[in-house]
């Protein structure tokens, strides 16, 4: 019996997937656990597996196109089977079809009170280009994709005078008219962080309380630090000075260690940070479970590895969810400061900026110092001013006088 190969919610959050690379073929024969191909999700890049045996013997949705969660991509089927009806019935790929369309694929949710709404029919694969072959080999060799030109030949094929015209404009790149601007298509990721960004900084009513710590005593302790970290091939940053201060900070204010749920507000025993990472196309926080209970070595080398697999779209999805405060630092691309959005349902995130040496007044003194400017970014639904502002307090405390934590 055929199997329907369903775009599966491969993350929390996940709301359509993109296909980065079909890893077996129509026509490849297909055991249950096989990886069918690599899906794209809002956060990392995700391995689809097959639910069914047989042979691939359709694919609806090609390489770089993307499906909402639930949508059909692609049939497994047993060789010769009749997929006729179950191909007319999908339209090219989407909704459900035939008897298996009350089945709910894996990690997506029935709609309440009757079957999903249909979706229009995803559109076929495009048919093959008609081109000469001369046309097809200066296409390749000038970087042009030939279903950009428009073919003056028998039929609209395109010849050898339409590649040489569009590789002459594309020279002429700057003087063309039209080509100003190029319109990038959203990645899942960049979707996802403007839906969650509209959601945030819209519904949650932020406020912001900077503070300004002096960091002479915590650059000496990092460096005394990094000193017996060595014998080990590691070393301690600033932010993960930073990411230890506040989770034990959040020991002290559990009020600020906290989510927003809707009829209530939860609050939390255990301090799981995420650490914001820019990725090329986006932001992706992996989270740095029980902060308050590690050393600064290993947190510093869990962030770097986390990291690492966030810029290559690797992170497994316990790995980014489930942080219960947040840090954001831009201080290492010399931003002095700044104000964060909170990531919901979390209830406070701190932006850190750049330390630097600052004229400040000291026992009537002007001296010049080493200064970080933090702020957090609260959810005046959990976090009144005054709790904050004492959350702040001992944050500060803590980097002035690092002993307090490290100890």
């Amino acid at each position: 019996m055929a199997t329907r190969v369903h775009m599966e919610a491969l993350s929390p959050t996940m709301e359509e997937g993109q296909i980065v690379k079909w890893l077996k073929g129509e026509g490849e024969e297909v055991s249950q656990g096989d990886i069918l191909a690599e899906i794209e999700t809002d956060k990392a890049t995700m391995e689809l597996v097959a639910r069914g045996e047989g042979v691939l013997r359709r694919v609806f949705v090609a390489e770089g196109a993307a499906a909402p969660v639930g949508d059909v991509i692609a049939v497994i089927a047993a060789e010769g089977e009749d997929i006729a009806a179950l191909e007319k019935g999908l339209g090219g790929g989407g909704g459900p079809a035939g008897p298996e369309a009350d089945v709910p694929p894996p990690g997506a949710s029935a709609s309440p009170g009757g079957p999903a709404p249909a979706r229009p029919p995803r559109s076929e694969a495009p048919a093959r280009i008609r081109a000469s072959p001369v046309a097809r080999r200066l296409a390749r060799d000038a970087g042009l994709d030939l279903a950009d030109l428009r073919g003056s030949g028998p039929g609209g094929r395109v010849v050898k005078r339409d590649v040489e015209a569009a590789a002459a404009a594309a020279a002429a790149w700057p003087t063309v008219p039209g080509t100003e601007f190029e319109d990038v298509p959203l990645s899942p990721m960049r979707a996802t962080v403007a839906r969650r960004l509209a959601e945030s900084l819209g519904p949650v009513p932020h406020f912001f309380l900077t503070v300004d710590v002096d960091m002479t005593r915590a650059l000496a302790a990092r460096a005394r630090i990094n000193e017996l970290l060595a014998a080990r091939g590691t070393k301690a940053s600033i932010n993960d000075l930073v990411v230890k201060a506040v989770a034990v900070a959040l020991t002290h204010h559990p009020e600020c260690n906290a989510q927003w749920r809707g009829d209530s507000i939860r609050r939390f025993d255990r301090c799981h940070i995420g650490v914001a990472v820019a990725v090329p196309d986006g932001l992706v926080a992996p989270v740095v479970r029980d902060a308050q209970a590690k050393g600064l070595g290993e947190i510093g080398a869990e962030i770097r590895e986390l990291a690492g697999r966030a810029r290559e779209k690797r992170l497994q999805p316990h790995e980014y969810t489930g942080s219960t405060f947040s840090v954001s630092n831009l201080g290492m691309l010399g931003i002095e400061a700044f104000t964060a959005v909170i990531n919901p349902p979390e209830a406070g995130i701190l932006a850190v900026g750049a330390v630097e040496e600052r004229p400040v007044a000291v026992g009537g003194e002007v001296v010049v110092r080493p200064r970080m400017r933090v702020t957090m970014s609260c959810d005046h639904r959990v976090i009144d001013g005054a709790q904050g502002a004492r959350f702040l307090a001992t944050l500060k405390a803590f980097l002035e006088e690092p002993a307090a934590i490290l100890a």
